[in-house]
């Protein structure tokens, strides 16, 4: 089970929470990107690694039967003592696979330790020193609230989020430069299935946080449910110039012009399965 979760948690590193997230194009090849909302660390969670030691459950000796009949008996002290060592071996080795664990997570998350109760300040400042984040609030629990501006010369591609030393397992946008100046832009961090995501795959397709929630029964935690995590809800504005050719998108309602130019829009819930996307001659 530690296994799988920490594929997932790798795998899926980071995902969106609510927000609101704008791509503007300029005639002169120029670009603004923004990101306002919520910014999820899977590994900080719930579900992330728990301090060594938090995982084992105090001893509790198990009802002793009589061969051949099942009737409960009282256990004798030998087998209450055989249980315990017993206990003793199976917390030993949780707590290593919980070390492990913590481990490999903190190696996703330049070295910051996931069960450091400081972790997410950590990262908060982690982040505060790229250019780009102009505020990063830890609201516990692995969601940060964040709001991120930067602008540049679309002479080269472009992927949102880029941490300094965690990989970027799952870019919320990208967007990719072909000869003749056209520009392929994808939003795959944006879908709750896409094929950077091993969870579908994990769980026979039934989608990230249905995954999560069968990963968090598994563990022992709410049966009821699973734990309160965010979910991806927002919306993805690209904003063109009316010179610019929209040779391809998948928005439901197509482009919508208005004062600013010709605007492709997408919501996104924990439904969207089909990451948003558009090809776009910058000079048709």
């Amino acid at each position: 089970m530690l296994a799988s979760l920490s594929l997932l948690l790798t795998g899926c590193l980071i995902t969106p929470g609510k927000f609101a997230s704008e791509l503007i194009l300029s005639d002169d090849q120029e670009f603004a990107f923004s990101y306002d909302g919520e910014i999820f660390f899977l590994a900080l969670s719930d579900l992330g690694p728990r301090p060594t030691g938090s995982q084992t459950t105090p001893f509790e000796a198990s009802p002793c039967y009589v061969d051949g009949t099942g009737e409960e008996r009282t256990c004798t002290r030998n087998e209450i003592e055989g249980q315990r060592q017993e206990w003793a071996r199976e917390s030993e080795n949780e707590a290593e696979q919980a070390r492990m664990q913590a481990e490999q997570m903190a190696a996703m998350l330049g070295g910051i330790d996931p069960t450091d109760p400081q972790a997410g300040e950590k990262i908060a400042a982690l982040l505060m020193r790229q250019k780009g984040y102009e505020s990063v609030v830890s609201k516990g629990k692995g969601v940060f609230e964040v709001k991120y501006r930067i602008a540049g010369k679309l002479t080269h591609d472009f992927m949102f989020p880029v941490m300094e030393g965690i990989p970027t397992t799952n870019p919320f946008v990208q967007i990719l430069l072909r000869d003749g100046d056209i520009a392929r832009i994808n939003a795959p961090g944006y879908a709750a299935i896409n094929e950077g995501n091993p969870v579908p795959a994990m769980f026979g397709g039934v989608g990230t946080l249905a995954g999560l929630s069968m990963l968090n029964e598994e563990q022992g935690g709410n049966t009821e449910g699973m734990p309160a995590l965010p979910m991806p809800d927002g919306r993805f504005t690209i904003v063109l110039t009316p010179a610019m050719q929209i040779r391809a998108n998948n928005t439901d309602e197509g482009a919508v012009e208005t004062a600013r130019g010709q605007e492709l829009t997408w919501m996104i819930n924990s439904a969207t399965t089909a990451a948003p996307t558009a090809l776009i001659a910058l000079n048709p």
